[in-house]
């Protein structure tokens, strides 16, 4: 690192000195070929010596027609996921609805772009099973027949994600907040042994970053130079009784991650495809275990559970789901 500079600050004076090579352009009409980019980004992440967060948010720069297919790709995937866990929550009459659309597209980024097949997902924070369940149903890892047995007697799509390895995409039960990522950390670890060749996602949340036993993972992690593990922290200030600021501040986050020797990249709109690509090209090279945090919004997507500690737990009423569906069709307008 440059000294007497902070990684932000680094990251603001790289963006200042691309935007006066590409001056007389608005920000967001920028076309830049794939070469000159890569050259410019590299001038200015080659002043970061060590991991820390770099955050490439504001650089709004489109390389090709095909980057401009993909996001449409996702972001229809993400309406389906969306409209089908509704659906699953109101035929259940049951809750955490809010939890699983904060993290959706988190994981339609991973089901649907980033994954290849023998690759693992851990959901820590299970409680959003509904949002799994969905995303491997559309990516065509689980039978999509299944999901309308979700919260029924003698159904394996329950509550949470089950214990019994019955789903081959679900290695693990989760649920009980602070156990996915040290599952998460076996898995990666067996890579050392079995000479196999597998990525291995963790996505948790900010209540799982409250686990002590979150932090021991992290530690072996580094320690054991878990190259083949990332984590996504789906952080979206929102907890079961309350809001995380409150209950146990967990900034500053990205610090901490680093200080655990991962390489951090911040996605400022976890719940944009575009924030979380760039925040996993960010890191994806590194040789260290990898960590995005995800800024995301709880409830995301529909106006009246946005930010609001209720819909960690509520059921929709018949008015609420016809709205909800109202403003996921709205939305698929534009």
């Amino acid at each position: 690192m440059v000294s007497g500079f902070s990684h932000r600050a680094i990251a603001v004076l790289g963006r200042i000195a691309i935007s006066r090579v590409l001056r007389g352009q608005r920000r967001s009409d920028v076309r830049v070929k794939s070469s000159q980019f890569s050259h410019l980004a590299r001038k200015f992440l080659s002043l970061v010596d060590t991991p820390g967060e770099i955050n490439l948010h504001h650089l709004m720069i489109v390389t090709s027609d095909s980057d401009r297919n993909n996001l449409k790709r996702l972001a229809e995937a993400r309406q389906r996921c969306a409209a089908k866990i509704l659906e699953l929550y109101k035929m259940a009459g049951a809750g955490h609805i809010g939890s699983s659309l904060s993290c959706l597209e988190i994981l339609v980024d991973l089901c649907f772009g980033r994954m290849e097949k023998d690759d693992v997902l851990v959901l820590s924070k299970g409680h959003a099973a509904a949002a799994l369940y969905t995303t491997l149903s559309l990516s065509d890892r689980l039978p999509e027949t299944e999901l309308s047995t979700f919260y029924k007697d003698g159904t394996v799509l329950s509550a949470h994600p089950p214990c019994s390895g019955a789903i081959r995409a679900i290695p693990f039960g989760t649920g009980s907040l602070g156990h996915g990522l040290g599952l998460a950390c076996g898995i990666a670890f067996s890579c050392h042994f079995t000479g196999k060749s597998f990525k291995v996602f963790a996505v948790l949340s900010d209540g799982d970053c409250n686990e002590g036993s979150t932090w021991e993972a992290a530690l072996f992690a580094r320690q054991q130079k878990l190259s083949a593990l990332t984590v996504v922290v789906d952080l979206n200030g929102v907890q079961g009784i309350g809001y995380t600021k409150n209950i146990l501040n967990l900034e500053p986050i990205v610090d901490k991650w680093t200080s655990f020797g991962f390489a951090v990249a911040v996605a400022d709109d976890g719940n944009d495809f575009g924030s979380l690509s760039r925040a996993h090209e960010a890191v994806k090279n590194s040789a260290e275990p990898r960590c995005i945090i995800a800024r995301t919004v709880k409830g995301h997507g529909i106006s009246y559970m946005e930010n609001r500690v209720e819909w960690h737990y509520l059921p929709m009423k018949d008015e609420q789901y016809a709205q909800a569906l109202s403003e996921l069709a709205d939305a698929s307008l534009h």
